[in-house]
């Protein structure tokens, strides 16, 4: 399978990796994170699990269960920690507590090196096999948490060996060593791969999206920091003076016990417009993302607080324009006048629209260097490297005592 990346990524990538892979041959590893399907988590996780498996890495990957109370708790946390004020109350910690312990009694957690992906099972550290090396994997903006959920939580974070942050502001000040690794796509998944023309027309026609105006597209869950309600009034100033159509394509995530009301809000905002096609796609729905954003003349993604915005860099890597709001991870991917412009709201998201429309060469010449920044930056190989040395420093600072 490594193999195939040869012709798409960097030149020499491949030999690297396998000779990264030669470090730490025959390890075993096991992941933890809180849903199989439905975010950029465990999407990358089924990307990412196979190669390591190639490179003789022995890996597993434990999906954490839990309670309507566990899963609004952690939800309340994920709101907390990126800055919203939460009010959490002592059940709620005691079903966070209680879910973590119930979950290390029924997962195997043995292996030499555990990634424990984001704080739903940061508690799981109380349950670390002897002599193992774990490492807590975050993908979210903590830098500016409510105190009270930090304060809670870093007890369980600092027992850890290693941190990985997506970005270098994402971080706490800890005890333990840091890192920073991008988020990646996969160029070969089902989302990410090239369709054919006629492949790209019948999924349109199939999901009810015809390619008759311009098309502007956001895919994300239906999640508040997502702020589709912002993408809908960007929308509306530009068809003022441009014809187009606007595709809110998404769904909820299995451990987002808000997305139904965050929907509900986006149908109000959205009346009975023709021209706007909301699309609940579950978590499957690779090839209608593929091919939307294939399609899409150009592509939001106008968070209001983001971990990394992998919608951002599939959009790249297909060579679309991107409008994006200026947070988090989305402001590494998107190089204003660049690779996209970033903005912080309608306001500004319909002007860069209405420049776009008016501009195809723009277009042309922003999609093509986006491409190119996403082939060095963002694939699933450059991803893969990093987590090998990530594994080879802490295999060598245990040896080291």
């Amino acid at each position: 399978m490594l193999e195939n990346y040869r012709d798409v990524a960097p030149q020499g990538t491949v030999e690297l990796l396998r000779q990264l892979g030669r470090r730490v041959e025959g390890k075993s590893m096991v992941h933890v994170n809180s849903t199989r399907y439905g975010g950029g988590v465990a999407e990358m996780l089924h990307r990412l699990l196979p190669l390591f498996e190639e490179l003789g890495v022995k890996v597993r990957w434990e999906v954490m269960t839990g309670s309507d109370l566990f899963y609004r708790t952690t939800k309340s946390f994920h709101n907390a920690l990126q800055g919203t004020r939460q009010r959490i109350t002592p059940e709620m910690y005691d079903a966070f507590i209680e879910c973590n312990c119930d979950n290390a009694k029924r997962m195997n957690l043995d292996g030499e090196f555990a990634m424990i992906h984001d704080p739903q099972p940061a508690a799981l550290i109380d349950a670390r096999p002897h002599g193992a090396t774990w490492i807590w994997r975050c993908h979210i903006d903590v830098s500016t948490p409510q105190h009270s959920v930090w304060q809670f939580l870093r007890p369980f974070v600092i027992r850890y060996d290693a941190a990985v942050f997506s970005l270098p502001k994402f971080s706490q000040r800890l005890p333990l060593p840091q890192f920073l690794v991008y988020p990646s796509i996969d160029p070969f998944s089902e989302k990410n791969c090239e369709l054919e023309p006629d492949e790209i027309d019948r999924v349109l026609q199939r999901v009810g999206v015809p390619r008759d105006k311009p098309i502007l597209l956001q895919v994300s869950r239906f999640d508040r920091f997502k702020d589709p309600v912002g993408v809908v009034a960007a929308y509306r100033l530009v068809k003022k003076s441009h014809d187009c159509r606007l595709v809110l394509a998404g769904g909820t995530a299995t451990d987002d016990p808000e997305g139904a009301e965050m929907l509900a809000e986006v149908q109000e905002a959205v009346g009975s417009d023709p021209d706007v096609h909301i699309l609940l796609l579950p978590p499957t729905a690779n090839l209608e993302i593929n091919a939307l954003q294939r399609a899409a003349t150009i592509i939001y993604q106008k968070s209001t607080r983001e971990g990394f915005g992998l919608t951002v860099a599939e959009a790249l890597w297909k060579g679309k324009p991107v409008i994006g709001g200026e947070t988090g991870g989305i402001t590494v991917q998107l190089i204003p006048g660049v690779t996209g412009f970033t903005v912080n709201s309608p306001e500004g998201a319909a002007f860069y629209t209405r420049r776009l429309l008016n501009e195809p060469e723009l277009m042309a010449v922003l999609g093509r260097q986006g491409k190119e920044y996403a082939r060095h930056r963002f694939l699933i190989t450059r991803h893969l490297q990093e987590y090998l040395g990530l594994l080879i420093y802490l295999q060598q600072r245990v040896r080291n005592g």
